[in-house]
């Protein structure tokens, strides 16, 4: 590829070198298929800036003659054709990477995919998943709901709701988080489709591209790629068996000042840790000595084991700095898709008008169900009935685990949650583990996608809530043997590459 520059001509740079190369391509000279330099090593070599390259590059990209693609770089389409010929041609299917933004290439979804579809095999264990029991969710909340709905009072259920939620139902919400230890009004309470949306809204309305976010690591890998789609910088903060060390945040605000810290304080999402009382009251004491909002994510807060539950952050916080998530997907049903968001009521108002371009307002049906659900009383009979028999599915995995798991393996003991986190032991793979597994009909979470920047494939998660209580043994002992396997192979291929060292004379 011969490209000459011009500087004493008026014609940009970056025409002239796009000119040049549409040219080349029409007459041949570089073939459909070919691989073009890189724009950094084709602005080194014509002495110009890589944006000049960049820019050239993206004038062919819109014609349509050259394209990017993951792996092979900028590669050659084909020539470029008359706007005649353009307006005749009938294209068999989209171009899709022309036409995707680059928002879409920022995500990737294909683990949660994957995570459903194995939820729904009967043949496999599922340890992967992080849903309620099938059988766990209170099916009377659904007795009589036809005949309820025919009523012509509860009408209200098939029609709009206000984007922020049914007025009663965030009054009632009110009262639960009473018993939480917060206090609230309804104007500071907001009905979400599941808390996964509270994330991506709190990202939409407070993170601009370049602004630096804190998370826990490792931590829930969605909420990750929520905030790299929001072009956010992610800074991140060990956990440790009590939690974020806020310490080492403490050193991260000082010098940087990030917008937002994003943590899961309570039965911690992979790990099952807690955060200690005093480290969440410096976290509240750090939020408003460096004016940063915390969003603090309890998906998981009430479904507590044993002894007594710690304060939430927003208990805490007496200023505003906490803005608060829970969901009703992990302790009533997953398929409900209802969360809820309690923050001040000014940053309330963002939210909405975010939502509002967003879906309009959560599920009105499933609002109604909630209301009667807690207003009845419901839910608190509903969780102590829950927290007992996942107390047992716990205990269950926890034996079969100190019974079959190899020598060397650590795992935790959670008060609460749905996740035992294990370290594997040394020189196991998790990733390999995977494979392995998937051969006896096991499956789990390897801990590589919990991690953002300190990339480990030593861990994995299990979930103890979903698989039948009667298959937990027979699942970790499956799972153990599959490691046991892969031990052995290591060290058989350890054996085969020993050398014999001589001494030295």
């Amino acid at each position: 590829m011969k490209i000459d520059i011009n500087r004493e001509e008026k014609t940009p740079v970056y025409i002239q070198i796009a000119n040049q190369i549409r040219h080349q391509i029409e007459t041949g000279e570089i073939p459909e298929g070919q691989r073009l330099p890189s724009e950094r090593k084709l602005a080194d070599f014509l002495g110009v800036n890589r944006t000049t390259v960049l820019n050239a590059y993206s004038t062919l990209k819109s014609e349509g003659i050259l394209g990017s693609f993951v792996g092979n770089g900028t590669v050659v389409q084909g020539a470029a054709i008359s706007r005649t010929e353009e307006s005749q041609r009938i294209s068999a299917e989209p171009v899709w990477n022309q036409l995707l933004s680059r928002y879409a290439g920022r995500f990737d979804s294909g683990l949660v995919k994957e995570l459903l579809e194995l939820a729904s095999r009967s043949d496999v264990i599922s340890f992967a998943t992080g849903i309620a029991a099938p059988d766990s969710g209170p099916i009377e909340i659904l007795n009589d709901l036809e005949e309820a709905l025919l009523e012509k009072a509860n009408i209200r259920a098939l029609l709009h709701s206000p984007t922020e939620g049914f007025l009663s139902l965030r009054r009632a919400m009110c009262a639960v988080m009473q018993k939480r230890g917060v206090y609230c009004t309804a104007d500071e309470v907001m009905l979400l489709a599941g808390s996964q949306q509270g994330i991506d809204l709190a990202a939409r309305i407070l993170i601009d591209p370049g602004d630096i976010v804190v998370i826990e690591e490792p931590t829930y890998f969605p909420a990750i790629q929520v905030f790299k789609t929001a072009g956010a910088r992610i800074m991140t903060v060990p956990v440790d068996e009590n939690g974020m060390k806020v310490d080492i945040l403490e050193q991260l605000l000082h010098r940087y000042r990030p917008k937002l810290i994003y943590t899961i304080p309570t039965y911690q999402n992979p790990t099952g840790t807690e955060m200690s009382l005093e480290r969440r009251k410096r976290l509240i004491t750090l939020a408003k000595q460096f004016n940063v909002v915390i969003l603090e994510d309890d998906a998981y807060g009430d479904l507590c084991y044993e002894g007594s539950q710690l304060p939430l952050l927003k208990a805490l916080d007496d200023s505003g700095y906490v803005v608060y998530l829970s969901t009703f997907s992990k302790n009533v049903y997953s398929g409900l898709r209802l969360g809820w968001l309690t923050a001040d009521k000014r940053i309330i108002k963002e939210f909405s008008m975010a939502k509002q371009l967003m879906d309009l307002h959560s599920s009105s049906l499933a609002q109604w169900i909630i209301e009667r659900f807690v207003v009845s009383g419901g839910l608190d009979t509903h969780l102590k009935r829950v927290c007992v028999e996942y107390k047992d599915r716990r205990d269950v995995m926890l034996l079969a685990l100190t019974r079959y798991a190899p020598k060397g393996m650590i795992w935790n003991k959670p008060r609460g949650g749905y996740y035992v986190w294990c370290q594997l032991p040394q020189g196991l793979s998790a990733d390999r583990l995977v494979a392995k597994a998937a051969e006896y009909k096991v499956s789990f979470i390897p801990g590589t996608p919990f991690f953002c920047t300190a990339r480990s494939d030593a861990f994995i998660r299990l979930n103890f809530t979903y698989a039948p209580i009667n298959r937990i043994e027979e699942g970790i002992k499956l799972l153990c043997k599959a490691m046991k396997e892969l031990l052995n192979e290591n060290h058989n291929d350890a054996s085969d590459h020993v050398v014999e060292v001589n001494p030295i004379i």
